[in-house]
């Protein structure tokens, strides 16, 4: 069956040709098996009409994955997951290190450090083979919002200003590595050309290509608890006061179940999904 010419409307308000490609790229993406995902876009192109939002079809995609296999759902859910680690953008910071020490890194969140003029608080300080990286976050809660320029012109500010007075703070002698900037969204073009011209790192959710936020997550299996499609929303939120944000520390930490009062019927369900989702 062709697939008719729909005009969708995305979170930004931007008007684009709806994408089949695209939207079994990202279900493809989950896990499932070519099978599911052609009934699942059967389904969801039926009921395709002009003007239908982003947020629509994600909707019809989400629940359709949900009654196949939650560990399905919950991995197409991760955009919306890492927004949900809001409103505030200090889980993000700490869903962010704890990625980095899944990686062989050693990290410190919200660290105050000297420069030559000022000091500054550093989102992210990560440790590795003698180099040191200081990384700032930038989260937003809401999509159809993009780093512009600003940002790694800021950021590239900081970091020059550490970079002078490094040989004072530094511990045992760690060279200091170009900045990062990361963000749960996407950078503009102009934001690119300047960190690629000044040397940052910037990572978005699709940014580097292959080697984005999503591709980490999903390369690594570090997902964050928002993922759950078992979890409540305030249970979510007391993991997250105690900064539990990936998935996987559940299994070392049960106990927090128990201080929620869960069910041993629930908490299986749950510890299933996180297997399949971090096996």
């Amino acid at each position: 069956m062709e697939t008719p010419q729909i005009d969708i409307i995305k979170s930004s308000g931007e008007k684009v040709r709806f994408s089949l490609s695209k939207l079994r790229a990202s279900l493809k993406r989950t896990g499932a098996d070519d099978k599911t995902i052609s009934q699942i876009l059967d389904k969801v192109r039926d009921e395709l009409y002009q003007g239908i939002s982003t947020k629509e079809i994600y909707n019809r995609a989400f629940g359709l994955l949900k009654k196949n296999k939650r560990s399905f759902a919950s991995k197409y859910k991760l955009k919306k997951a890492i927004y949900e680690l809001g409103p505030t953008g200090f889980p993000f910071e700490r869903f962010i290190s704890a990625v980095l020490n899944y990686s062989g890194y050693t990290t410190e969140v919200g660290t105050i450090l000297k420069g030559k003029c000022v000091s500054h608080e550093i989102d992210v300080i990560a440790h590795k083979n003698s180099k040191t990286t200081v990384i700032e976050c930038k989260f937003h809660s809401e999509q159809g919002y993009n780093c512009n320029v600003k940002v790694p012109l800021y950021i590239n500010s900081r970091f020059q200003d550490i970079k002078e007075n490094w040989s004072k703070v530094s511990k045992k002698d760690a060279l200091l590595e170009p900045g990062w900037v990361v963000t749960n969204t996407r950078f503009t073009e102009d934001a690119l050309q300047y960190g690629r011209c000044c040397g940052l790192s910037l990572i978005s959710w699709d940014y580097p290509l292959k080697n984005g936020l999503k591709d980490r997550i999903d390369r690594l299996a570090l997902y964050p608890i928002t993922v759950s499609t078992l979890l409540t929303q305030r249970e979510k939120q007391f993991l997250l006061s105690r900064s539990v944000v990936l998935l996987r520390e559940l299994i070392n930490d049960k106990f927090y179940l128990d201080h929620l009062g869960v069910s041993e019927l629930r908490k299986k369900k749950i510890f299933k999904e996180i297997s399949q989702l971090c096996e």
